[in-house]
Parts: C-alpha cells; sequence; structure tokens
C-alpha cells in the first residue's frame, strides 16, 4: 500500500509544477502575464439598451478579477479584451392559441477581441451569445431585466473567459 501512496504523491506533486500558472478555476496563465485590461465595448445593437455596455465590461473585470490573480489596468496590459455589444433582441419563442407570445426570449451578443502580448497566437475574435427566457405575458423591465442581463452576461463572461485565459 505505501508504494501506491508515493506514486499518487508523485502524480499529484508533478502535475501541480508546470511552465505557466494554473489555478482551481480552470485558468492557465504563463507566468509572464501579471495584468489584463477591459476597454470599452461600444454598444452597436439595433435595440439600444442605456449602459449595457458598462454593465458587460464590470462583469467581465469582476468575473477576471475573481478567478484570477491578475492585475486590473487602464493601460498597457499584458492581455487586453475589447470589442462591442452587436446585438439586443427580445423575440417571442413560442405562441398560444390565441397568437400571442407565451414566452419570449432576450438575446444579447457580445464579439470579443482577445490579445496577448505574450502568445500572439491566442489572440482571437470571437461573437460570444446567450438568451433568458420569460413569460408572454411579463414585460421585461425593472428586476426582471436586471436578472435577465445578469444570467446572460454571467454566461457570456464565464465563455469569454474559458476561451481567452481555460483554452476550451
Amino acid at each position: 500500500m505505501k508504494p501506491f501512496k508515493y506514486i499518487l504523491l508523485l502524480i499529484i506533486a508533478s502535475s501541480t509544477v508546470s511552465c505557466g500558472f494554473y489555478s482551481f478555476t480552470g485558468a492557465s496563465i504563463s507566468a509572464k502575464t501579471k495584468t489584463f485590461q477591459v476597454n470599452r465595448f461600444e454598444n452597436n445593437s439595433l435595440l439600444v439598451e442605456p449602459g449595457l455596455e458598462v454593465d458587460f465590461r464590470n462583469a467581465l473585470i469582476n468575473l477576471l478579477e475573481n478567478q484570477t490573480n491578475l492585475t486590473n489596468v487602464n493601460s498597457n496590459g499584458d492581455i487586453v479584451y475589447e470589442g462591442e455589444i452587436t446585438e439586443y433582441r427580445i423575440s417571442p419563442t413560442t405562441a398560444t392559441a390565441q397568437q400571442t407570445a407565451a414566452q419570449n426570449r432576450l438575446t444579447i451578443t457580445v464579439k470579443v477581441h482577445f490579445y496577448d502580448k505574450n502568445d500572439a497566437e491566442a489572440e482571437f475574435e470571437t461573437p460570444f451569445s446567450f438568451f433568458y427566457d420569460y413569460a408572454g405575458s411579463d414585460q421585461l423591465v425593472g428586476s426582471q431585466k436586471s436578472t435577465a442581463i445578469d444570467e446572460i452576461f454571467e454566461r457570456i463572461t464565464q465563455d469569454v473567459f474559458n476561451a481567452s485565459l481555460a483554452k476550451w
């Protein structure tokens, strides 16, 4: 039984040593990367929700601060995120017998451009999209709108994190 413990310990020890930084959030960050920068995201959707670009930027900064040891900077970051909100759309998803919407869907799409000063091959420009469904009889206002946007941004920012730092 003792050789098994030593082999297991050796495997665990060797898996924690690597050429970069690995966190329990799945991030695989180069040891050279110390800072991140999130530039302004323009809101270029046809239906403009005021303040949406600021909310997205703040959600991305919060996620990066909570899931990495990187420092947020205003300029000259080792990794940089920027882009635009390309879609904010409300559409019916199902109908009732009276030909009214039984359920509506809010869809938000954000095109993200990711730059990595230490790894040019890791750079990408990709749209990320998610949706929130709600009852057709409800109005998307107040706390329901806040909940919808928060849930969508939680998913989109996690997808951006996975694509840029977790390499999923």
